[in-house]
């Protein structure tokens, strides 16, 4: 299967970079290309696309509220469908790298990225994973929570009313960043088992993987800012 890429950069040059690195693959095609967020969005309505490439810092519309309104219902619910969103970012555990994950971003990228990482990024969001360990993710929520605060219309203690009481446990402990070997260890059950406690909680609770369950966990109060493993 052909993964169709967007390229959203407005430095010419770094989008000329990452085609040649994409371009060589056999499995990945550019399908669109844009110099800020607004034409990334307007793209989308004429483009089919699996996964995009997003810088933040662009002129027009940001890389955050493009992936926003990409990703996200007016709800604030994942739209079915929309192609993930992997982020550009210049420094490591960038506050708006942070803030796009908050907004439906399957993860994030440096970019002067190797060329093998680069691909084999791609080929795991478009199969459904995350990019960034959600280790990392509670490491960016204790940096910038005091920037990015808990919303007024964060979720509450309902927010887990659709898991039975296993898929919760298994749930706190993927917001702590647990692996599923680590998981299974803790609670005595096999891989198996908690890889498939994973994805029915990721559906009931209308999540696109792990990093988002982190997210959810810390707004929803399950998590805090500075809270050890």
């Amino acid at each position: 299967m052909t993964i169709r890429v967007m390229l959203v950069d407005d430095q010419e040059l770094l989008r000329t970079g990452f085609r040649m690195v994409l371009q060589s693959q056999g499995d990945i095609e550019i399908a669109a290309e844009a110099g800020d967020g607004a034409q990334a969005v307007d793209l989308l309505r004429t483009t089919q696309v699996d996964v995009i490439l997003m810088d933040v810092r662009m002129p027009r519309l940001d890389g955050v509220q493009a992936t926003r309104r990409i990703c996200l219902g007016d709800d604030g619910a994942p739209l079915p469908g929309a192609p993930h969103v992997l982020i550009l970012t210049t420094f490591d555990l960038d506050e708006y790298a942070f803030a796009a994950l908050k907004a439906g971003a399957s993860g994030f990228l440096l970019k002067d990225v190797p060329p093998t990482e680069l691909v084999a990024a791609i080929r795991s969001v478009h199969a459904g994973d995350a990019v960034v360990a959600p280790t990392t993710t509670r490491r960016m929520i204790d940096r910038f929570a005091e920037v990015l605060p808990t919303p007024a219309s964060a979720p509450g203690p309902t927010t887990l009313s659709p898991l039975t009481e296993r898929e919760r446990e298994v749930f706190l402990l993927v917001a702590q960043g647990l692996s599923n070997g680590e998981i299974a260890a803790r609670l005595v059950l096999s891989e198996a088992t908690v890889k498939t406690h994973v994805g029915r909680i990721l559906a009931k609770l209308n999540l696109r993987d792990r990093v988002q369950a982190v997210v959810l966990a810390y707004e929803a109060g399950l998590i805090r800012a500075g809270a050890g493993d």
